[in-house]
């Protein structure tokens, strides 16, 4: 059995489903920090707890943390 890329297919909908599962594990991610919870991954086959402690230290959360807290300090400031 292959498998094709999914950005390379036909439906647009389908295409575009890859950005939208990385936004919502994205958002999972910040609701389990603000709530102080863990989440479930799956890796290598079995599922791995993550608690919000690491979920602070992984870049991209990281980054979104950093540019939220910029944006409400300059809406405070305003």
């Amino acid at each position: 059995m292959t498998t094709k890329d999914i950005s390379d297919a036909k439906d647009a909908d389908l295409r575009a489903s890859m950005g939208a599962l990385e936004r919502a594990a994205l958002a999972a991610r910040m609701i389990a920090i603000q709530t102080d919870t863990a989440i479930i991954v799956h890796r290598d086959g079995k599922p791995v707890r993550i608690p919000a402690a690491q979920l602070r230290q992984e870049p991209a959360v990281a980054a979104l943390l950093n540019s939220t807290v910029e944006t409400v300090n300059s809406n405070c400031h305003a």
